[in-house]
């Protein structure tokens, strides 16, 4: 079997089991994506004191307490 008919099948096989939108979700789960993500991350949270990231946790469970994640 060549690589694009593996592929064709393979996303036949995942449209069939999940629908055309999920199986693009899924697919898209292993995009190496870009940029430097530990960087960036600093970058949004280094300014932030551990109260101000306790208190932003509190409103958001203040906000929506039937959501658990």
């Amino acid at each position: 079997m060549t690589p694009i008919e593996l592929y064709r099948k393979g996303f036949k096989a995942l449209v069939d089991a999940l629908g055309y939108v999920d199986a693009i979700r899924f697919i898209h789960q292993f995009n190496d994506g870009s940029g430097d993500y530990t960087q960036e991350r600093h970058q949004w949270l280094d300014p932030l004191t551990m109260d101000e990231i306790l208190a932003d946790i509190e409103q958001r469970q203040e906000d929506n307490p039937t959501k658990t994640h």
